[in-house]
């Protein structure tokens, strides 16, 4: 039932007083014309009747006094509320935009230092020199890591949640993060092991979304590291269980940390607010906000994060994921093997002369010429004059950028005749920069650090002349 206002009430009572008032006067009137009072007693009538009008009437005014006042705070209060939400839409935009740009500014000189790092393998090394460069390759990794742990968090915290599901090879694609995170725990005079357990004989591959994966095992044995002095961090990837089609995965990261009270294993996944403003939380910076997003990615994944703790013993997280089976097998790639086995010309728009260098040797090695622009300006212009078979093109350059140089690109008669592929690269490569890129005509998107295995799957997919398997 609806409620009706109590202004609308009082003005429905003002009225039915009104009509009173008009029937009681002309009645006092009608009593006086047939003589049936006397005209003193008709004015102490009407003067009675006066007062309680005057009454009546001052009390409707304060009511709407009262009305207007309380309507006036309730618009100020709804100003203000625009204001504050409107100040932290603000704060949130800016927020976004300086997670972006330290990102970008992070992986920018990060893919340079990847890049040089794998020229230097290349070369004869001694077997301590192998072994220092992996240790910088790793640090390097976990570094990257931890950038895309951040920027991929404040993704997850915004709500903005998808799975990229895709043929992985477990053992190979999480033995590469493990690594990253063995040197990071033995820096820290602990010990760390990792282990496979699956089905004998396995000849299959599962399908899921592996960079999800990572950013939860990534959240979860950085913490178990952090938090954990002495003794030993343990990762165990179980894959012995198949039922069908389907494989069950369950992954555990055991650790004897500082580990937690009964009533703060309830508390941490908890929904509410409140539970990341305990002093628990105080204690153990960093710990809530990475749990409670490995929680929402889990759970996306279709499972749920689970925690077993003992304080001062240690901590065991662990979760199960139910993945497709694939008979897909991942072949080994020679890394001597060009993938391009005639004359293929590659113009690249690329400021950053280090990173000219990194994707001159990565290009080159697939058997592809290399021309470069330092801006987008300089890039149309040179595909205006020499003809490519595609375009790497840089998303932030001086002077002009990636989207405005390849609309001009896109002018051209040539582009027209040759439809020439054209690749977004950058170290920026959030959803947003994907999409912008897209909208821009771009066909196909190239994050930094470049990896060679998707460099070598864009080099085949739209190269126009033929390629090895």
């Amino acid at each position: 039932m609806p409620l009706i206002p109590k202004s609308f009430k009082v003005k429905k009572k003002l009225s039915i007083f009104i009509f009173i008032s008009i029937v009681a006067i002309l009645s006092i009137g009608y009593l006086f014309v047939e003589k049936r009072i006397y005209l003193e007693t008709a004015a102490i009538f009407l003067f009675v009747l006066a007062i309680i009008q005057v009454f009546a009437l001052q009390f409707f005014l304060k009511n709407q006094l009262k009305n207007e006042v309380i309507k006036n705070n309730y618009r100020q209060r709804i100003d203000q509320v625009k204001h504050e939400l409107e100040t932290s839409e603000t704060l949130a935009e800016h927020k976004s935009i300086y997670l972006s740009n330290m990102s970008y500014e992070v992986r920018t000189p990060l893919s340079t230092v990847l890049g040089m790092l794998n020229m230097l393998k290349q070369t004869e090394l001694t077997s301590d020199q192998i072994a220092q460069v992996e240790i910088a390759e790793y640090s390097s990794k976990h570094l990257l890591q931890l950038v895309n742990m951040v920027t991929d968090n404040a993704e997850a915290d915004a709500g903005n949640l998808k799975l990229n599901v895709l043929t992985i090879d477990l053992k190979t694609d999480l033995s590469r993060l493990f690594k990253v995170f063995e040197y990071q725990a033995w820096e820290k005079g602990l010990e760390f092991e990792y282990k496979f357990m699956s089905e004998e004989n396995d000849k299959f591959l599962v399908l899921g979304d592996i960079g999800r994966i990572q950013q939860v095992l990534t959240n979860l044995i950085n913490n178990a590291i952090k938090f954990t002095n002495s003794g030993k961090i343990s990762v165990i990837v179980d894959q012995t269980i198949g039922i069908d089609d389907d494989q069950i995965v369950t992954f555990y990261i055991k650790d004897t940390g500082v580990g937690m009270k009964p009533e703060e294993v309830k508390r941490i996944f908890s929904d509410s607010e409140e539970s990341y403003n305990t002093s628990m939380m105080r204690d153990y910076r960093g710990w809530g906000i990475g749990l409670s997003i490995s929680h929402q990615l889990v759970k996306l994944m279709g499972s749920e994060l689970k925690l077993e703790s003992k304080e001062n013993e240690g901590s065991t997280f662990y979760f199960s994921l139910q993945l497709k089976k694939t008979l897909n097998i991942k072949t080994e790639e020679e890394a001597f093997n060009p993938i391009l086995l005639n004359e293929f010309n590659v113009l690249v728009a690329e400021d950053n002369r280090m990173n000219q260098k990194v994707i001159k040797f990565l290009l080159e090695r697939q058997g592809a010429d290399c021309t470069f622009a330092k801006n987008g300006l300089e890039a149309v212009e040179l595909y205006k004059i020499l003809d490519f078979d595609m375009v790497f093109m840089d998303i932030y350059m001086p002077d002009m950028d990636g989207y405005q140089a390849t609309k001009f690109i896109k002018e051209t008669q040539k582009y027209s005749d040759n439809n020439t592929p054209i690749i977004a690269v950058s170290a920026s490569a959030f959803e947003e920069d994907i999409e912008n890129a897209k909208r821009a005509g771009i066909d196909d998107f190239l994050a930094k650090p470049i990896e060679v295995v998707r460099l070598k799957e864009l080099l085949i997919k739209y190269s126009k002349t033929d390629t090895s398997a």
